[in-house]
């Protein structure tokens, strides 16, 4: 139990000591205007006060993602308490914090733009193309989960359910983000935090001893810790998606001195969220093994509608049904949301936004969305899984260059994004979803990989040295 409070106080104490940190090195201008009101279009521009934006952003960034995540990453023992709480804190936080504000100073720009800005046209076609895919999968894959339980607690089939979701995705990807996302996203934010919050005092006073740390890999597959871990645990440590999310409420906030409490403050708060299940996992299944079995007979959904009734009683077992329903829905349809911007911005769409081109830009993106929501689903979030963090590296890379624009203190990003880097290489040769390579040659090959990225980093820190030395000589 110690290493979970203790766990907690240090994601407490990460935001009160290092976001404060982070947002000096990036420097915010509380004077200037915000794209809120010099872009205000009625649509995707609307100015919104900081705790709806803390709530909307969570809600979009959170979904299942530190739940069911958190619960495969229990697999491996209290080590995931390690990977949450540093990963959230030097990696996870720092990248949803300079993804927000880089978008903000940018007059919202999106994701695949900021790339293009700091890391250059070639890369900003790449992960234009890339972006989009991630985002039409995470759509997909968060729509059939939903739409599965549905039909197993309502009359509706599968495919009525999954066309009924498909229908509020496109009215709340085209209407005023704070006609529907404003209003409802709130509530639903707030669902989380209690559903959480109640979760973890029951847990507390369960009676079971919640593990304490060790590194021992506990996964009762054997599978490696690295990077297998880091991947699987993503929503909760680091996680690219939240860059195509951040511009979303980037457009809506009043103030640069609200993006610390929005963007820096939602990670922290997804952060403990994925703790808890975490512990939940490890500590009411009665180990690691009890707990792969409960996820083999019915699937993460299934150990969450467990911990909840177990806790909680049938209160709990309805929260974690509502739960498991609305959660993921909220994130599929601001991954719509997104996916319609970039498309919006890739066409390079001058006219003022409405929703007619709300509607033009959101039909091409909602259409593979619905298609693959029906193939299996495991197959979906194995492409997630990597993808997801690939997103996470290139946007640490982007804020790190912007680092080095302005002469900033760039280890902040880059020492992380090196991290990522290492992930994702490996990750990518070792894994089934990729090359399936042994694990000693995948982990040779992630590392010359990273190694030449390195070598990139060191020639872009001399690159942006001679100009700021020069013009301080002059």
């Amino acid at each position: 139990m110690l290493t979970f409070l203790a766990s907690i106080a240090l994601l407490v104490l990460g935001y009160l000591v290092y976001a404060k940190v982070v947002e000096r090195i990036f420097g915010i201008q509380p004077e200037r205007k915000t794209p809120a009101y010099t872009k205000e279009d009625g649509l995707d521009y609307a100015p919104m006060p900081w705790w709806k934006g803390w709530l909307i952003q969570l809600l979009n960034i959170a979904g299942l993602g530190p739940i069911f995540g958190a619960l495969m990453g229990a697999l491996y023992g209290p080590v995931a308490f390690i990977w949450i709480v540093f990963g959230c804190i030097f990696a996870g936080a720092v990248h949803d914090y300079f993804s927000g504000m880089m978008s903000l100073r940018h007059n919202g720009e999106q994701y695949p733009a900021m790339i293009g800005r700091y890391l250059g046209k070639n890369m900003k076609h790449i992960i234009n193309v890339f972006s989009l895919i991630l985002m039409i999968l995470v759509a997909a894959a968060f729509t059939a989960g939903p739409a599965q339980l549905i039909a197993q607690v309502t009359p509706l089939s599968f495919g009525a359910a999954l066309a009924i979701i498909f229908v509020y995705f496109l009215i709340a990807t085209i209407l005023p983000v704070n006609k529907v996302i404003g209003r409802i996203y709130p509530l639903f934010g707030a669902i989380l935090i209690f559903m959480a919050v109640a979760i973890a005092l029951a847990l507390l006073f369960a009676g079971k001893q919640i593990p304490n740390l060790t590194f021992e890999n506990l996964h009762p597959k054997e599978l490696p810790i690295w990077p297998l871990l880091m991947v699987t645990v993503s929503c909760g440590a680091i996680s690219g998606f939240h860059c195509t999310q951040s511009p979303i409420v980037a457009r809506t906030l009043k103030n640069e001195k609200d993006g610390r409490k929005v963007f820096y403050g939602a990670m922290v708060g997804e952060g403990i969220i994925a703790l808890i299940w975490a512990a939940a996992g490890m500590t009411l299944f009665n180990g690691t093994d009890g707990l792969q079995a409960a996820i083999n007979a019915g699937g993460p959904a299934g150990a969450v509608n467990e911990i909840s009734t177990s806790l909680l009683g049938t209160f709990g077992g309805i929260l974690a049904i509502l739960g498991v329903i609305i959660l993921p829905i909220t994130t599929g349809d601001t991954a719509l949301r997104s996916s319609r911007m970039i498309l919006s911005e890739m066409a390079g769409a001058k006219k003022k936004a409405d929703w007619k081109q709300a509607l033009l830009y959101s039909i091409p993106v909602s259409i593979p969305a619905l298609y693959l929501s029906t193939i299996d689903y495991s197959f979906l979030w194995r492409y997630v899984g990597w993808s997801n963090q690939v997103v996470a590296a290139v946007t640490l890379w982007a804020a790190t260059v912007y680092c080095l624009q302005k002469g900033k203190f760039h280890w902040i990003c880059g020492i992380p994004a090196m991290f990522m880097t290492a992930v994702v290489t490996a990750y990518i040769f070792y894994a089934p979803e990729g090359f399936g390579l042994d694990y000693t040659l995948s982990m040779t090959l992630g590392s010359i990989l990273t190694v030449a990225v390195g070598i990139w980093y060191v020639y872009q820190i001399r690159r942006y040295k001679q100009p700021l030395e020069t013009e301080a000589a002059a």
